[in-house]
């Protein structure tokens, strides 16, 4: 949520910073300061009776004391509870109208990202050249098929479109892949975090999906109570609500937390040739970094988030750009992201592994997440996450840029230890 002193202050600069996203909500803004405006008033009017209401309580112990007589003032009093319970009630509606308004506003990208949609992502660098094969390749699904290593056939006809079975080495892989990529992370001094995968609707409030992008998770209703749950789309949804509505100390921060967690997304499954597969899918597995920091540290967690991803997937020893991604691709409560995209050689394209963002204090606000600086005062803190790695994307890179012409797959180097073998074959 943004903060409503910086609409009332500089509306014309967080009318041009929201129009980066290619979203025009100048009306969104103008009605903002409008009920903005009504709300002082009112609340100038209430405060004000309550001052008659609390001075008409005091003099009439007073005028009994004194033998007078309080009917008049007694009729007073009624009729201020009357006028105040009108205005607290016209205050609560001003109050949860603009709070509506204020949910539908996007996180400002920061000034140094550019305008515009996905057409304007910048390439920031390369890792490695892309891999070249003196035989005729083949695409991941055919490799892990062949291999024994993904079972898509019976993954579908257990869970639908969008699903898939590991077996054997694939199994192992994934679990090799997600042992590394954990154990990266705790060398690192990130605590890890198994977090409930059915969460409550304010944790989607305080991550910014709710309640604009309601539609996109699973919702599990308990069919003997009113208790309503969605699926964690990421682990991330989870720990930026682990601090929510506490007050933490400068000297804890910043907090470093990682969650190894199925991801459950409905929004996949369009099914194009570019996203057979794993590529896309309705459950992928994912490890996740999340910082709360202080403002000042924030632009330094950002930048040590994008190198630790990067890391990983140099140290598989993968080809792959970083993006830095234009205001219209960041998602709805980032201030800015960086994508990190492998190269998938049967497909021609790269494909996002990882995406860091800053939310500033936009998921703090929402969750009221504090600190007591060393000023004594207290301050929202800033939070951060970055994916360390997705899976689904990751195996199907591995198992093309290092397949051999006799259709066996190396194993990185890196992942040998939790295997156990060099080769897939």
């Amino acid at each position: 949520m943004l903060d409503i002193k910086l609409i009332r202050t500089e509306p014309d600069l967080v009318k041009a910073a929201i129009k980066k996203r290619e979203m025009d909500l100048d009306a969104v803004v103008d009605d903002i300061l409008k009920i903005d405006v009504e709300r002082r008033e009112v609340t100038g009017k209430v405060e004000a009776k309550k001052a008659e209401q609390n001075a008409a309580t005091k003099q009439i112990p007073v005028m009994k004391k004194e033998g007078k007589d309080v009917s008049a003032l007694m009729a007073q009093m009624k009729a201020l509870s009357a006028e105040i319970k009108e205005f607290d009630t016209e205050l609560g509606k001003l109050e949860d109208r603009q709070k509506e308004l204020m949910l539908s506003l996007p996180n400002l990208p920061d000034e140094d990202v550019a305008a515009g949609g996905k057409e304007q992502n910048v390439p920031v660098r390369y890792f490695k050249e892309k891999p070249v094969f003196d035989f005729e390749m083949k695409n991941h699904v055919d490799l892990c098929e062949s291999l024994g290593m993904i079972d898509y056939q019976r993954g579908a006809k257990i869970a639908g479109n969008g699903a898939w079975l590991y077996r054997g080495w694939g199994a192992r892989m994934e679990w090799a892949l997600l042992n590394f990529f954990v154990n990266e992370h705790l060398g690192d001094g990130y605590e890890l975090i198994l977090p409930p995968h059915m969460l409550n609707y304010e944790c989607g409030y305080v991550a910014g999906q709710f309640p604009k992008f309601g539609d996109e998770v699973y919702w599990i209703q308990n069919p003997t109570s009113a208790d309503r749950k969605f699926m964690l789309p990421t682990a991330e949804t989870a720990l930026v609500n682990v601090h929510r509505d506490e007050i933490l100390t400068e000297d804890e921060l910043p907090r470093k937390y990682i969650a190894y967690t199925p991801c459950y997304r409905r929004e996949a499954g369009s099914y194009r040739a570019e996203e057979r597969g794993m590529i896309r899918g309705h459950q992928f597995n994912k490890v996740e970094m999340v910082q709360y920091t202080t403002p000042e540290g924030s632009d330094a967690a950002f930048e040590e988030m994008v190198g630790k991803a990067e890391r990983l997937v140099q140290e598989l020893g993968l080809h792959y750009r970083l993006s830095k991604l234009a205001a219209g691709d960041c998602s709805f409560s980032m201030a800015r992201t960086y994508d990190i995209e492998v190269w998938i050689p049967s497909m021609g394209i790269y494909k996002e592994v990882s995406s860091a963002s800053n939310a500033r204090d936009y998921q703090a606000r929402r969750g009221n997440v504090k600190y007591r600086g060393a000023d004594k005062k207290l301050h929202f803190a800033h939070t951060l996450n970055a994916s360390g790695l997705a899976t689904s994307r990751i195996m199907p890179a591995i198992v093309e840029q290092y397949q051999n012409a006799d259709g066996s797959v190396t194993v990185p180097e890196v992942l040998r230890p939790y295997m156990g073998v060099d080769v897939i074959k």
